[in-house]
């Protein structure tokens, strides 16, 4: 069954066993790519034995013989995918591109059952990234990958740039680089508390060390990013845990391409961020979970992104008064109870 399963899932997904399947309750979550998994185990057994899976008829109003038919569709269609679907989004396209011809209730119902998107939550991006730097960019960076605990809320987070990089290279403090050189020396001769007490100033000087699978260390710069033009609901007001859980799927574990415009008065950086060529601001506007922040960006794009999830009642939208950000935070602050 593993081979099969690796096949049908691609190398983004891990197979699992039914066990481990049942165990996280998979038909019907939402979370990470287990449905895509989930869709993935059930064609294979359906490859097997021509049987839709036990329980879908609760979601859906034809007959199982229908149902087999949906299946043996998918299937030729997953194989058919090169590559094949690895995120609920692809997968959820997949399923809804091959079963056009078939009611809209059952399409919905197959896609419930895995906790798949829905057709209206799906993102059509039209934005990528650009091929030369925008007007206003001061500088760019690539960053490290991003752990998720780096996500601070829907519309910022802390990365890491390699001071390897032309540009930080040129600007590492000089005690930085010492304090760098003694730690590495600490820790040949396996003296860790030194070494622990030199990284802890590192990191008071705003860079870190950071360990790689093939054990490389290197010396790398801390940014604070605020995504510019958009708002996110503060972390304690509702959907606020919503965009920062969407934020964090976005980006964790990613490389990214920032473009900064310049700082604000918290010292974060103001920037355009892009995940495999793909606008996140675009991304978080167009799935409700942000607001379009025109009161410190007026392109026209970003009102028309929240307008798109504003008309299809996603995310945030899906509340008729949704609490502005920018008014909670100073409403908040008045009473003596915003913090940064």
């Amino acid at each position: 069954m593993g081979n099969v399963l690796r096949f049908l899932c691609g190398k983004g997904c891990n197979p699992t066993t039914d066990e481990d399947l049942e165990s996280q309750g998979y038909h019907g979550v939402s979370a990470a790519n287990v449905g895509v998994t989930a869709l993935a185990h059930d064609l294979f057994h359906f490859e097997i034995t021509s049987q839709a899976p036990e329980g879908l008829s609760k979601n859906v109003v034809s007959s199982k013989k229908a149902q087999a038919n949906w299946y043996r569709k998918l299937l030729e269609a997953w194989k058919a995918a090169k590559p094949p679907p690895k995120t609920p989004e692809e997968a959820a396209r997949l399923v809804i591109e091959t079963l056009k011809r078939d009611q809209k209730a059952d399409v919905e119902g197959l896609l419930a059952f895995y906790g798949l998107p829905l057709p209206r939550t799906l993102v059509q991006l039209t934005s990528g990234a650009p091929t030369s730097l925008p007007a206003g960019v001061e500088y760019e960076f690539q960053t490290f990958p991003v752990d998720s605990r780096a996500v601070v809320d829907g519309d910022g987070m802390t990365v890491y740039v390699s001071t390897t990089d032309p540009r930080e290279s040129s600007c590492v403090p000089r005690e930085v680089q010492v304090a760098a050189v003694q730690r590495s020396e600490a820790r040949a001769e396996k003296n860790y508390t030194k070494a622990d007490k030199i990284h802890k100033e590192i990191i008071e000087s705003g860079y870190r060390i950071l360990n790689f699978q093939n054990n490389d260390e290197t010396l790398a710069r801390k940014y604070r990013i605020r995504l510019r033009g958009i708002d996110a609901p503060e972390n304690a007001m509702p959907y606020g845990k919503e965009a920062k859980e969407e934020l964090t799927k976005i980006v964790q574990g990613k490389c990214l391409r920032v473009l900064v415009y310049g700082e604000d008065h918290y010292g974060r950086c103001i920037a355009d961020i892009y995940c495999n060529g793909k606008f996140v601001q675009e991304l978080m506007l167009k799935k409700g979970f942000a607001w379009h922040y025109a009161a410190y960006d007026q392109r026209p794009e970003l009102a028309r992104w929240e307008k798109e999830a504003r008309d299809k009642r996603v995310g945030l939208w899906a509340s008729s008064n949704p609490e502005k950000p920018w008014k909670w935070r100073k409403d908040n602050k008045e009473k003596g109870q915003m913090r940064r």
